[in-house]
């Protein structure tokens, strides 16, 4: 399956819980509802996989992402009103941090879901 057919499949199921639970509910209920839908189709995912962050080849910490799906797509979801452009660099950092190539932003905060395709810097 293509990058595109995958992230087609997340934004359906992202919509599908939108679309039930609207907005004003916190992030862990959205990425918990996602879940269930992701597995309902079939996708595979894991929710929260922790990666270590390094510098200089030092461990300095390490970060969740909440969804990495079919091995390739990091999924970050927010539940605010408005995104901002510190999301799509944060966005960007875990797709460097995991080494893939395609990044999905979601925000259930609003009156409709907003969604985003981010790439990792060159």
């Amino acid at each position: 399956m293509s990058l595109d057919q995958i992230t087609y499949k997340i934004i359906g199921c992202a919509m599908a819980v939108h679309r039930t639970l609207g907005s004003g509910f916190q992030e862990i209920i959205y990425q918990r509802c996602l879940a269930i839908e992701l597995e309902k189709t079939g996708l595979g995912f894991e929710r929260e996989k922790e990666q270590s962050i390094f510098y200089h080849g030092i461990q300095v910490g390490s970060r969740r992402a909440d969804f990495i799906v079919e091995k390739d797509i990091v999924v970050e979801l927010k539940a605010l009103q408005a995104l901002e452009d510190i999301h799509f660099v944060q966005t960007k950092n875990y797709l460097v941090a995991y080494g893939l190539p395609l990044g999905l932003l979601i925000n259930f905060g609003g009156a409709s879901l907003q969604y985003k395709k981010i790439f990792p810097r060159p």
